[in-house]
């Protein structure tokens, strides 16, 4: 069968009618396409420091704008690399004998949700990985009884910052106890009378503060504390709500990038930016196929 667009007349190949309506092959290239392409935009964002989670102390004191910019960084590479994978996946699929012409792009559209399924589900799985791995190395070199909240590794240096310490002391186990007791000032009662009592004896036995001097430090490091993981867990809103809105325009975006795979493969006519940009390789009539009429 042959069809006309214009004046070119070519063949249109189409896969049997007991072929799979699922093809699982450019599915998978799109996914895996979609995943290196988004690891290596989050790593690029990370060296240039958008990131809306960071292990350094510091980056509570991060201001809004680049919680944000981030935040869009994130949704911006999901639209890029989900878009660029629901393409391939329709693009490098077959079109079906006896498909009706209505349902070719659900058909591709679908593919390309399935890429990015499959895109997803890696991700998760590498993360997953990566984490547990970090997690049990960090089991290995510090049971969690001895391990301070990293996010507040600031304040707690501040609370037994001393001006002479013997050099032997080791402030691991205080400085953990501390950590934890400190963790309790983002609740709604806050420190309790007899922690704070307890950190004030524990910063003056170990500075050597006097008793209203190590009671102001506790009370400004609590003070502090607060602030501290206040902020992180803002952090951790942004970052949650900028994965979520991410993942979902990247499924919005695969699908889109699907349907206009499809019409690329298909010889049908393209938006504007892709004949465009299809004007910098080969004419366009040489290569694209005519609009297929399907029964």
């Amino acid at each position: 069968m042959t069809e006309t667009f214009g004046t070119v007349q070519s063949p249109l190949t189409r896969a049997p009618a007991s072929y799979s309506m699922v093809d699982w092959r450019p599915i998978i290239v799109g996914g895996l396409v979609a995943a290196a392409s988004s690891a290596i935009m989050i790593a690029f964002g990370a060296t240039l420091g958008l990131g809306v989670a960071s292990a350094a102390p510091t980056w509570r004191d991060a201001s809004v704008s680049l919680w944000v910019l981030s935040g869009l960084f994130l949704v911006l590479q999901a639209l890029i690399s989900f878009g660029c994978g629901g393409y391939l996946a329709a693009r490098l699929r077959r079109p079906y004998e006896g498909t009706n012409i209505d349902d070719v792009e659900p058909q591709d559209g679908f593919h390309g949700i399935a890429a990015w399924a499959v895109a997803v589900v890696l991700g998760i799985f590498l993360t997953a990985a990566v984490t547990a791995a970090g997690s049990h190395s960090s089991r290995l070199t510090a049971p969690p009884s001895a391990t301070e909240p990293s996010i507040l590794s600031y304040e707690i240096d501040t609370l037994f910052r001393a001006a002479r310490r013997p050099a032997n002391a080791d402030l691991t186990p205080a400085r953990a106890e501390a950590g934890r007791i400190l963790l309790t000032s983002s609740s709604h009662s806050g420190v309790s009378t007899e922690d704070r009592a307890y950190l004030v004896q524990l910063v003056g036995a170990t500075t050597g503060l006097a008793g209203a001097d190590a009671e102001k430090r506790v009370d400004s490091v609590i003070s502090d504390s607060r602030r501290a993981i206040s902020r992180a867990r803002a952090s951790s809103i942004i970052l949650g709500f900028s994965i979520a809105a991410a993942l979902l325009l990247g499924a919005v975006a695969a699908w889109a990038g699907a349907e206009t795979g499809g019409r690329h493969r298909d010889g049908m006519p393209l938006e504007g930016w892709m004949l465009h940009a299809n004007r910098f390789h080969r004419p366009t009539t040489s290569w694209r196929r005519n609009p297929a009429t399907l029964p």
